[in-house]
């Protein structure tokens, strides 16, 4: 599904370009400044790894010339999937996700000790069952149970959401609900209360973070932009410690286009910096496009 995937973003980062240029309480701003390293100043830096086609390894190989602190604060695995059994929606790992979590001791346990948090990132998978349309509370609590039981088992670091491909409506699931992603994140963060959970912005769930009067935007650590090479502020927390509205692909966004970003992220405030798709060749040279800005350093590339 990875080039799909690719293709799909492109397109909708190229289309976005061409448009347009309290349930809460533990998620703070302070506690999302836990993931930054001490060692560096700036925006944290997350990178997606499209664990189909690349390693999560790889992650921890860039370093900042001055200081050498690690370049990517998060790594997040891309992508577990929300599947439907024909009665409730299950999370499924394809074999190489679940390759991932079987080897954990190599793919995983190595950038935590380098201070890198590692996220499961769960996408939809065509099925019909999604984030939005959990039939009751018990169904969205007991999806959230199989989140935390998978953090707890694989020690993760936490959970970001990504509504996309769920093909809401397939095999007989419902349509979106306005309830439905509220309990489940709302679940998820009683279960998982010191971990992350972040936000990319897409997606029906993603436009329903209230209900009843009350909200979950603030429950996320962080929420990030899901369309590479532009701009736009997300919804989510409303500290901008915790908010990418800067999105790249690397190696397929420009550096031009990757460097401005990142100084923007700078100029306006904001603390966070999202990729996407990092790979297994020596991409120092792209990736110095943006750390230069971030943090005024170019970036070393250790094998």
């Amino acid at each position: 599904m990875s080039q799909e995937l690719m293709r799909r973003r492109t397109l909708l980062s190229l289309l976005a370009a061409t448009t347009a240029a309290a349930v809460t309480g533990v998620a703070s701003a302070g506690e999302a400044a836990a993931c930054r390293r001490t060692a560096k100043s700036g925006p944290i830096s997350v990178a997606y790894v499209e664990v189909n086609n690349n390693s999560m390894v790889n992650v921890g190989k860039y370093t900042l010339a001055n200081g050498g602190a690690q370049v990517f604060d998060i790594a997040v695995i891309f992508a577990a999937n929300i599947n439907y059994d024909g009665t409730k929606a299950y999370l499924s790992f394809n074999e190489n996700v679940q390759r991932v979590l079987d080897n954990v001791a190599t793919e995983v346990r190595p950038l935590q000790a380098k201070g890198i948090k590692v996220l499961l990132s769960i996408l939809g998978n065509h099925q019909g069952a999604g984030f939005a349309n959990f039939p009751s509370k018990a169904a969205a609590e007991a999806f959230a149970q199989e989140l935390a039981d998978a953090v707890t088992q694989y020690g993760l670091d936490g959970i970001d959401f990504d509504d996309e491909y769920t093909e809401y409506g397939n095999n007989g699931t419902g349509q979106p609900n306005d309830s439905s992603f509220f309990y489940l994140v709302s679940a998820l963060r009683q279960k998982l209360p010191n971990k992350l959970i972040t936000l990319y912005d897409i997606g029906p769930s993603a436009e329903r973070l209230s209900y009843n009067g009350q909200s979950i935007a603030e429950t996320f650590n962080y929420a990030w932009n899901p369309y590479y090479g532009t701009w736009s502020v997300p919804r989510g927390p409303s500290a901008k410690s915790q908010l990418s509205p800067a999105a790249i692909q690397i190696n397929a966004t420009s550096t031009t286009t990757a460097s401005s970003l990142a100084a923007r992220t700078v100029r306006e405030g904001y603390g966070v910096f999202l990729t996407y798709d990092l790979g297994a060749t020596d991409s120092h040279t792209y990736i110095s496009s943006f750390t230069n800005k971030l943090y005024n350093s170019a970036t070393i590339y250790k094998p």
